[in-house]
């Protein structure tokens, strides 16, 4: 098989890598599941299911039984590990046809799956399970392509497939996942012996083989024929989406909007909870938002459940011209807030009309996706993983009314089918097992020289405690080690990296437009960026005290000033916390430029505190001593005059610091990063204007 035979679809079968495991039909299962997971195309994050079955011994008995292996609940084909899969027994599954009551007892059924369970170990069966379990076929997939969902969601899809594979694919009407549709599927396969797959309607596809190879070439063949059919009807139709309506700007102007609009976006969709945000301009987002079809299509939703879970029953769309004044918040909120106003009403309603007797309490009635004509695609929800997977899967949603109403007219789930997804008790219940929120979950956070020392410790920490956080740092190679650092611990949905000098404007109005723009805005501040000078009063020189100024004092003033313009957009308040020092309260030797520069600091951030109460955003400052680990101010001459004013050696700081304390304690950046944790973790939240001593305990830093 050569990938030139496919131009639609990726083929990444290796000989090599699948001959390894020729005896392994489980670890082949695994294999095709990842390499079909690779390609987007195919299905979606956490879309879709693969199987294969094959004998094992019964540990009761030792004797060869068939054996079902399944991705789990709530898994993803592209990452899937053994860990990750269920395994039951096939004809255990198929004696559950002789207890089933009927589709209005569908939901018991999944209890009872237990009961089939070959490996104590494997992973909860997912509701998918009969679909495959009362399929006779050895290795099955079960995917969410956007080429074959667009034939499945067209009006007259069933024709369309019976007509393109010459009756080769079956065609199960729409119904929602559970026993009842594996029954559906096994009734479609006797009545269509010798067919290659099955068509779900509004739903995906499925496709089998009697061995891995089998199964993922007649996967890759079915989709191919789909996406090739759907391009020659666009190709023919010339237009897509009825043609465009509007143009959109350029790319650094479409950027420019986005990160102005999204802080005030995301303050209205965390009137429930704080979101996380994500952006997009895609060009296939684009050809859809700026398109004549756009204010017909959108409101339908989506098709695919899976799509739709993650969606919403449908978009907000924004009333803005791509080119529209965005500077004033206060005009942008008073346009933008009716809007949302009636997207809840919008939601309450499809919930009242939808809702059965024992469907759980509405949820969170605000948009996960907002289309802005001419601009782009945001999607918010509670973590940045989540937000970006509900825009990637509207995109396939894009792709699929893309496809059906090239060949036919796109057709969306009725609302109460979606309503019955989106509230199915099974849905809730996977929702109420999920692991409680971490305290700083939905919360964005910018510390400034994030790439080393303090700065990276403090990231780290909100990182582990559920942030994401605004990595930066003056030195381009130190960040780079520190966004490879997160990306390897945090994955890469858990930071953003940006240069940042805090003495040039333009850098920092950067780093908040970058914050915007990968997460919808920022929470928690960190003024950290510092250095030293260690000089005796005759040896200062103007470019010494002008330096520690422009970084110490105005930076933080400078940073504190954009970031309060971010933090009224979102009308959430905020945290800005200040790392000064005990040189703010204390006097020292050598120390006049630093030391003063240290109060004033402290001084700025007494009255950025009473100035910023009212809205809610709280200052607080944090004031280290002798943090040496990992820190690039201890690197050069700062740590020589230091020794020198103490008249110690440079390698006898260290213990002279800790001896000096209260305590005698060695002060680390992991120490001050939890004090920082302390101020933005949820208890203080009604403090403002305070000093946090991290010093050991040095009594003449005491706050009087």
């Amino acid at each position: 098989m050569s990938s030139l035979k496919f131009k639609h679809v990726s083929y990444l079968w290796d000989e090599a890598e699948a001959e390894k495991l020729k005896h392994d039909e489980v670890g082949l299962l695994i294999y095709r599941s990842n390499i079909l997971g690779a390609d987007l195309r195919l299905t979606n994050y956490g879309g879709g299911n693969t199987s294969c079955k094959a004998l094992a011994a019964d540990p009761l008995s030792g004797k060869e039984t068939e054996v079902m292996w399944i991705k789990g609940s709530g898994g993803d084909i592209g990452t899937l590990k053994r860990s990750g899969l269920a395994a039951l027994y096939t004809d255990r599954l198929h004696q559950l046809k002789n207890i089933y009551r009927g589709i209005e007892h569908e939901d018991e059924m999944v209890e009872l799956f237990n009961h089939c369970i070959y490996d104590l170990d494997s992973k909860a069966p997912s509701i998918d399970t009969p679909l495959h379990g009362l399929l006779p076929f050895k290795h099955i997939d079960h995917l969410h392509p956007d080429a074959a969902i667009a034939i499945a969601a067209a009006k007259d899809g069933k024709k369309i497939t019976a007509e393109l594979f010459n009756n080769s694919i079956g065609w199960v009407d729409w119904q929602r996942p559970g026993f009842d549709l594996g029954l559906k599927l096994e009734e479609c396969l006797k009545n269509n012996p010798g067919i290659r797959g099955i068509m779900l309607g509004s739903h995906g596809l499925f496709t089998w083989g009697d061995t891995a190879y089998e199964c993922y070439v007649n996967t890759l063949e079915v989709v191919e024929k789909c996406a090739e059919y759907i391009e020659e009807n666009v190709k023919k139709n010339g237009v897509v989406f009825g043609g465009a309506r509007i143009q959109s700007p350029d790319e650094n102007t479409r950027r420019s909007q986005a990160a102005k609009i999204a802080p005030v976006l995301r303050g209205l969709c965390s009137s429930e909870r704080s979101m996380i945000g994500h952006f997009t301009d895609d060009e296939r987002v684009l050809d859809f938002i700026n398109s004549n079809d756009l204010d017909r299509l959108a409101p339908l939703g989506t098709s695919c459940p899976d799509h739709f879970l993650r969606t919403k029953i449908s978009p907000l769309l924004l009333n803005l011209a791509p080119d529209a004044n965005l500077d004033d918040k206060d005009e942008l909120k008073a346009l933008l807030e009716p809007l949302f106003e009636e997207y809840r009403k919008m939601y309450a309603a499809y919930y009242e009309s939808c809702k059965h007797p024992n469907s759980p309490a509405m949820r969170d009635p605000n948009p996960v996706i907002i289309l802005y004509p001419g601009v782009g695609m945001f999607s918010f929800s509670k973590d940045k993983q989540t937000a970006r997977v509900a825009a990637e899967f509207y995109t396939n949603a894009i792709n699929v009314m893309r496809g059906a109403e090239a060949i036919s007219e796109y057709t969306s789930l009725p609302r109460q089918e979606a309503f019955n997804i989106e509230y199915w008790l099974l849905e809730e219940a996977k929702l109420q097992r999920m692991p409680k929120a971490k305290p700083l979950s939905g919360k964005i956070a910018l510390v400034t020289g994030s790439a080393g020392g303090i700065g990276k410790a403090i990231a780290r920490k909100f990182a582990l405690e559920g942030a994401v956080v605004v990595l930066n740092d003056l030195d381009q190679s130190r960040l780079a080690d520190a966004g490879n650092q997160f990306l390897k611990e945090f994955g890469k949905d858990s930071y953003t990296t940006v240069q940042l000098n805090v003495t040039l404007d333009e850098d920092i109005k950067n780093a908040f437009k970058q914050a915007s723009l990968a997460f919808g805005g920022v929470d928690i501040i960190v003024n950290c960026a510092g250095l030293s000078i260690s000089k005796p009063i005759e040896e200062h020189t103007d470019k010494d005290w002008d330096l520690l100024y422009d970084v110490l004092v105005k930076g933080q003033f400078k940073v504190t000033q954009e970031a309060v313009n971010i933090l009224r957009k979102q009308n959430r308040g905020g945290d800005i916390l200040n790392i000064v020092s005990k040189n703010a309260l204390v006097s020292g030797p050598n120390n006049a430029g630093y030391g003063s520069a240290k109060a004033a600091q402290l001084h700025l951030s007494r009255l950025n505190a009473a100035e910023l109460g009212a809205d809610k955003i709280r200052v607080n400052v944090v004031n280290p001593d002798a943090v040496i680990a990992d820190s690039k101010i201890w690197e050069g001459a700062w740590a020589e005059g230091r020794a020198k004013a103490y008249g110690i050696t440079v390698a006898e700081l260290p213990a002279f610091y800790a001896k000096r304390t209260l305590l005698n304690e060695t002060i680390l950046p992991e120490d001050i990063a939890n004090a920082c944790f302390a101020f933005v973790g949820g208890l203080l939240n009604k403090s403002t204007g305070n000093v946090l001593n991290v010093d050991g305990g040095v009594a003449m830093a005491f706050v009087r």
